[in-house]
């Protein structure tokens, strides 16, 4: 790796355990160490401060804090939201949309310092490893990248020793969880998550609530969405990514939206992670019933199926593909008339949704009531529909049962 040297090279920088073994490791190989934090929204500015002054410890040169959250939001969590996008009807895909903008904000960096190499702390059995190369390699082709963790197969309890060696004292539960932080919430992997029975426990979730100690008293909430995006709380307009900010204190304060993801990697073996995303959850339940009431059935069912498939190509890696514009076009278009206001029950984890209502509602009362009257059809067209509807399947049943004459 160059030990005689002294050349730059880049490091995303997280200050978690992988990233301060990378600034240490990369020193001792003889590099000069650079290092850039993308804040991808799940950082105060006072953790922002820690990071710096941590890299600055580890023997990094210079640090770099770079904010993305609005072309986060603009280019991959706004999209998220519009498709109804869980991985695995589970993950809201929180760390899956910062890879994408964190490579993207270090490959500017690195263009800008004319810097040759690019580093990561990704490990060699996860997904993070793919969307940080290509995405990198979208971005600057020519860009060198190197993956310390990957190489070398390290474990968390050897990295922790290797920093202890060098003069790092790495808390125990840092060498346990690696928590990643971010606008849609935080993902924790850990020993728990190593296998498919176990589950950490409460203490790991940085930030919210467990369901059990969440308050005695529900919270409602009325939120108001614009083109499949979120604009208001209580009729009070914020900006998307302050009604991100205020949901989630909401619902971490609620237990909301803690959960265990289990499903297939890109690399093909099974992982499992935990998450609190409690912002990503309850506009997830909320959109999904405006769209209800407003989008036809076939639409609905389209706009879903298709939503679903770019949440997975998303996941996993895929995001430059181009067929993902195509489909962001469908998404858009499915969301021009996707206005109107949802009121929703916050209570001991449950996300409730009590009444849904817009100016272009399918559900009508003038024209029709379920179960009651409407004005478009009489008993008789009814009993007409019924006689039709199906035909073809009785029909089928009889021939194959030899019953027809």
């Amino acid at each position: 790796m160059g030990k005689n040297s002294k050349e730059k090279i880049l490091l995303a920088f997280s200050g978690g355990l992988d990233t301060s073994f990378c600034i240490v490791y990369l020193k001792d190989q003889g590099y000069d160490v650079i290092t850039a934090t993308v804040d991808s929204g799940g950082f105060s500015k006072e953790e922002l401060d820690e990071i710096k002054e941590k890299s600055k410890k580890l023997g990094a040169i210079e640090h770099h804090t770079i904010d993305g959250k609005k072309e986060l939001f603009d280019n991959f969590i706004s999209y998220t939201i519009k498709a109804n996008a869980l991985r695995g009807g589970v993950y809201p895909l929180s760390a899956s949309c910062e890879r994408y903008i964190q490579a993207s904000k270090v490959v500017e960096l690195a263009l800008k310092k004319n810097i040759k190499k690019i580093a990561h702390g990704s490990t060699g059995a996860g997904n993070d490893q793919v969307r940080f190369h290509l995405s990198i390699k979208n971005f600057a082709p020519e860009i060198e990248i190197i993956t310390p963790i990957r190489d070398l197969g390290t474990s968390r309890k050897e990295e922790t020793e290797y920093l202890k060696k060098h003069g790092f004292e790495v808390p125990m539960k840092t060498s346990d969880y690696s928590i990643n932080k971010g606008f849609m919430g935080n993902t924790i992997g850990g020993k728990e998550t190593l296998g498919s029975w176990d589950s950490p426990p409460d203490d790991v979730y940085p930030e919210s609530n467990s369901p059990e100690k969440a308050p005695d008293n529900p919270e409602t909430l009325i939120i108001g969405f614009e083109k499949g995006i979120p604009i208001s709380i209580n009729d009070k307009k914020y900006d998307p990514l302050k009604i991100l900010q205020k949901l989630a204190q909401i619902g971490n304060k609620h237990g909301i939206g803690r959960d265990i993801h289990l499903g297939a990697t890109i690399l093909g073996i099974k992982g499992r992670v935990a998450f609190e995303a409690p912002a990503a959850m309850i506009l997830h339940k909320t959109h999904k019933e405006l769209e209800k009431l407003i989008l036809t059935k076939l639409q609905f069912f389209w706009k879903n199926h298709l939503g679903s498939v770019y949440g997975d190509l998303l996941h996993e890696g895929l995001y430059f593909d181009p067929v993902m514009r195509d489909i962001e076009k469908m998404i858009d278009s499915s969301q021009k008339f996707v206005c109107g206001d949802v009121k929703v029950k916050l209570y001991k984890g449950n996300i409730i949704v009590q009444g849904v209502k817009s100016p272009f509602s399918l559900m009508d009362k003038s024209i029709g009531t379920y179960g009651e009257k409407n004005i478009l059809w009489d008993g008789k067209d009814a009993e007409g529909f019924c006689k039709i509807y199906g035909l073809e399947g009785i029909i089928t049943n009889k021939i194959q049962k030899g019953d027809l004459k």
